[in-house]
């Protein structure tokens, strides 16, 4: 099961800084991702949302395999190739793969402008060696799927205080 991780930060630029760290992570096998959206709210209020994945390029890709395929089984290869690269580009451009865009586009709206903002779907991770990365970004942790002992960790390592909880006295005896 993969956890869903999203934190804020107070630039624009922050959020593409952590997107290169996780993706040379990704490289040494420190953390596995599903899905990495970066989400940019500028100054005017427009948001920016850069999905890691094109899924209408991979669509295309397979779709030019197939159409190519069948083309030639039909003698007509470049046919072929050409609709199943149309078809399989529409068929990706439409598949909505990884963090829901919904959730993506209402979390976006609490970015700050002049914020930014990075969500991870993470499929698997070094836990220590994600945290002592992670401590360089200073940033607010916005929504999780962790655990609440992971989560504090998470906090710790942007940055954040530990929330204080309140004590309550056990009753006297």
């Amino acid at each position: 099961m993969s956890d869903l991780v999203v934190v804020a930060f107070d630039d624009e630029q922050t959020a593409f800084r952590v997107r290169d760290k996780l993706a040379r992570m990704s490289k040494e096998h420190l953390i596995g991702l599903e899905d990495l959206v970066v989400v940019v709210r500028h100054q005017d209020g427009k948001t920016d949302v850069k999905q890691s994945m094109s899924l209408a390029g991979l669509g295309a890709l397979s779709g030019s395999f197939w159409g190519l395929l069948i083309g030639i089984i039909f003698l007509m290869p470049l046919l072929g190739l050409a609709i199943g690269a149309v078809t399989g580009a529409l068929a990706g451009h439409l598949t909505d793969y990884g963090i829901d865009d919904a959730f993506i586009k209402e979390v976006s709206e609490t970015v700050k402008p002049g914020g930014s903002a990075v969500f991870m779907l993470i499929k698997e991770v070094t836990p220590d060696k994600f945290l002592k990365e992670m401590e360089e970004f200073r940033g607010t942790v916005i929504k999780t799927s962790l655990t609440d002992e992971s989560e504090t960790k998470l906090r710790e390592a942007f940055g954040e205080a530990p929330e204080e909880k309140e004590k309550v006295a056990a009753p006297a005896v």
